[in-house]
């Protein structure tokens, strides 16, 4: 089993920065993609950033120059960084990644953390 744990997030005024970390654990061979994903009440989850294993990124075009996703493979942690945050991300995110869980497993699986509230006020 793998498990997501996501941490950070939370309130903060608008133009203010935010950081979300998420941490994979449980039976993990390799991690290909990590990303971020977030629901708006009433909206579709969306893809906000995407980082491959050789830590190419895309982004967003409603948050790119303000977001950066950055990961540790050693920790095998994704990060989050949130600058010059408007109302409109106001959202829950989620993390989600690519993994492998055993040696034989033939494509990699996707797994979700339990998703993070971030409110941005005006």
């Amino acid at each position: 089993q793998v498990q997501l744990v996501e941490s950070g997030g939370g309130s903060v005024q608008a133009g203010g920065s935010l950081r979300l970390s998420c941490v994979a654990s449980g039976s993990i061979i390799s991690i290909n993609d990590m990303a971020w994903y977030r629901q708006a009440p009433g909206k579709q989850r969306e893809l906000v950033a995407r980082i491959s294993s050789d830590d190419g990124t895309n982004y967003a075009v409603s948050v790119k120059g303000r977001f950066s996703i950055s990961r540790d493979n050693a920790k095998r942690t994704v990060y989050l960084q949130m600058n010059s945050l408007q109302p409109d991300d106001t959202a829950v995110y989620y993390c989600n990644i690519e993994a492998r869980s055993t040696w034989t497993q033939r494509r990699p699986a996707a797994y979700w953390g339990q998703g993070r509230q971030v409110t941005i006020s005006s």
